[in-house]
């Protein structure tokens, strides 16, 4: 107990750190994975295409080299950000793609001929899926969001090794201090389990609000 209560505002400042990664990049993941879904089931070839390189390449590579490749890689082309940005910037794309294909199977789930019918009223794609298809897909892609936000929280960690503040590197000062790095490892451990409960917590509500009665 007393390598928390000791070290209580280096934890606070790592849970905060950890917190914020976890809600901008998971905005960031919600508003490119809706994106990447609707351009793949888009009726534009092309917009199909690059949803589906983008789900492949993203889902297909290790989250730790995207790392690598947004830190290294985008100051090479004049994209100069805080580590903080950049690890925001990789967390989200790379979760994206997982978000994407659970609202694709959502909105596979939909029946096709309310799309039909939409079409039939003279609604573009775009209101066709806004207002008649999401809304009914999201019903049954609340449970796949919430466990994929849920990785994100704790893929976060993989950012304390760029230099970004976060729960998991508070071990390195209080290794250095002399503490036990077994207790140091059970509060970071807690931690992170306050912050998927609370994940968890959310998705339940919207669960028993929105979702498909079962």
């Amino acid at each position: 107990m007393n390598v928390l209560l000791d070290n209580l505002s280096l934890y606070g400042e790592g849970l905060l750190g950890t917190v914020e990664l976890t809600v901008y990049a998971s905005l960031l993941a919600l508003a490119l994975g809706f994106l990447m879904a609707a351009f793949r089931v888009a009726p534009v070839g092309s917009l199909r295409a690059f949803g589906t390189a983008w789900v492949t390449v993203l889902r297909n590579t290790p989250l730790t080299l995207l790392f690598f490749a947004v830190v290294l890689g985008l100051p090479r082309f004049g994209l100069v950000l805080p580590f903080k940005l950049f690890a925001i910037l990789a967390l989200g794309c790379y979760t994206s793609a997982f978000i994407c294909e659970a609202v694709r199977s959502g909105i596979n789930t939909v029946p096709v001929g309310q799309g039909e019918a939409a079409r039939s009223l003279g609604m573009t794609f775009p209101q066709t899926l806004g207002d008649i298809v999401l809304p009914q897909a999201f019903r049954s892609v609340i449970p796949p969001i919430g466990s994929t936000l849920i990785a994100l929280a704790k893929n976060s960690a993989i950012a304390g090794a760029f230099s970004v503040v976060e729960l998991l590197g508070v071990y390195k000062p209080l290794s250095e201090m002399g503490y036990s790095i077994v207790w140091t490892f059970v509060w970071i451990a807690v931690g992170y389990l306050l912050v998927t409960l609370t994940i968890s917590a959310i998705f339940n509500v919207l669960e028993k609000r929105f979702g498909v009665a079962r």
